[in-house]
């Protein structure tokens, strides 16, 4: 069954086996996701390479998503590595405990994030360990936070603090980002992901710092801003307009804004993500039992078909490929779900055509394919492109006709892996319009898309080889050129 709804899977100790991971990217897998909040740069370096190694096992171009760590906002370590709070109780949370190697216990813990104290103010709940624990500020003295326990239970080692509502000053990017950033230049990562932005500055820096360092590869990463802060919502269509894509990253982000909220914002997001001819991912606990359980939970499958419903460009995996038992089931399991919600989509083509309006030759090319595939219900529609760019504004509509991007550019082959309902390949493009159109059939009829008699919408600049040079549409019954 044809699927257009691309899968991201984290890869870890449960999947760096090259047959694992050989497997996975069989079963589906079109962007593997590289987590920076652990390991050393060689760690990536050499996971990246494997990737490599596999995609090329399979005949099959795999974007690289360099997703960086971003502030840590966590308490310290403990004596016994964790400590049980009860409601009530009293706890110290001490920005300057373990700067001499001091650790925590049941009265106070030492802090990753030195500028808590000014951040916060009495009567503030903060949330940790994904939100497990509540504590309320009384007060704050100095460099120390006194909180009372609102809502006990264990804490552990490095767990993870929120504000309720939003509010902490820690910057996007870190000094360890920056050095991961050049990292992940160094093996020409396809998307770079910037943790925790809460502006448009936070992106055009993240990209300034991606594109000095990709420099000398003559790369360029496309940039995703995972959505994960409460400031980041009323700024969103600015943090859009600076990024490529944006992921609805729900762990931090329901901890800031609360779960009721995070259902709705997910689909806002998405939707606003589209409108502006950018991407979405949807993250996050998406099929967390299969961490364990070789099935997924009702619940689980019901969160992935509704991501595809909501018009996600992809979903994601986490702990599930990257320490689960079961990661290459994970990916068969979400492989079909999301083929399976494909088929009941409602195409709303017609009405997304009303009052547009075009500034630009190439992007209304793009959209008179749409309306002409839409309408004479071809087989394909074909983009022979430099950039993409015509594939992702094509796939920015809902259209149950599967679109190839054909390009000689590998970069753009690989970031094309992650636009819904796009398929991209090698074609180098070379002579006039006549003899690329007739290597543009050969090549879709030998992947077994067309076959002699099919009709399909290509669409090409003229002269070819320009980015962002579309100007031409044509209709082709395959095989013409016979």
């Amino acid at each position: 069954m044809y699927r257009g709804t691309k899968i991201v899977a984290t890869i870890g100790p449960a999947s760096t086996d090259f047959d694992i991971l050989v497997k996975m990217i069989k079963a589906g897998v079109d962007v593997v996701r590289l987590n920076f909040s652990h390991g050393k740069a060689q760690d990536h370096i050499d996971r990246a390479t494997l990737v490599r190694r596999a995609a090329a096992e399979c005949g099959k171009e795999v974007a690289i998503m360099a997703d960086m760590q971003g502030p840590k906002i966590r308490v310290g370590k403990f004596e016994d590595g964790k400590i049980n709070l009860e409601n009530g109780e009293r706890f110290i949370l001490d920005a300057k405990w373990g700067d001499n190697g001091e650790l925590g216990n049941q009265e106070r813990v030492g802090l990753d994030y030195k500028a808590l104290p000014r951040d916060v103010r009495p009567g503030d709940r903060l949330l940790l360990n994904d939100g497990l624990i509540v504590l309320v500020v009384d007060r704050v003295f100095g460099h120390e936070v006194f909180t009372t326990v609102k809502v006990g239970g264990e804490l552990s080692n490095n767990k993870g603090i929120n504000r309720q509502g939003g509010g902490l000053t820690a910057p996007a990017l870190t000094a360890k980002d920056m050095e991961d950033i050049k990292t992940a230049m160094s093996f020409q990562a396809d998307y770079l992901a910037i943790s925790f932005p809460k502006s448009a500055t936070d992106m055009e820096m993240a990209r300034q710092l991606a594109n000095i360092a990709g420099e000398p590869f003559h790369h360029k990463p496309k940039m995703i801003a995972k959505i994960e802060r409460a400031e980041a919502i009323p700024v969103l269509q600015e943090i859009l307009d600076a990024s490529d894509g944006i992921m609805v990253a729900r762990g931090d982000l329901a901890v800031e804004v609360g779960n009721a909220a995070v259902p709705a914002l997910q689909k806002r997001m998405i939707r606003m993500a589209r409108a502006s001819n950018k991407l979405a991912i949807t993250a996050t606990q998406m099929m967390e039992s299969m961490i364990v359980n070789a099935v997924p939970t009702r619940a689980e499958v019901s969160d992935v078909a509704n991501a595809v419903l909501d018009g996600t460009d992809a979903v994601m995996t986490s702990a599930e490929t990257a320490s689960g038992k079961y990661p290459i089931e994970t990916v068969e399991m979400m492989a079909a779900i999301c083929a399976e919600a494909e088929q009941s989509e409602y195409n709303k083509l017609d009405a997304d055509f009303l009052n547009i309006q075009f500034t630009r030759i190439d992007q209304s090319i793009a959209y008179g394919a749409l309306f002409t595939a839409h309408h004479l219900r071809v087989k394909a529609i074909v983009a022979l492109t430099e950039s993409g760019s015509t594939a992702l504004w094509m796939s920015r509509h809902s259209i149950d006709t599967p679109i190839f991007a054909l390009t000689p550019s590998q970069q753009t082959q690989r970031k094309a892996s992650l636009y819904r309902n796009v398929q991209a390949y090698h074609l180098l493009q070379e002579g006039g319009s006549h003899a690329v159109l007739r290597q543009a059939e050969e090549l879709l009829m030998k992947q077994g898309v067309v076959r002699k008699g099919d009709t399909i919408v290509v669409t090409w600049g003229s002269p070819m080889g320009q980015a962002g040079g579309t100007n031409a549409l044509k209709i082709v019954r395959v095989g013409e050129f016979d």
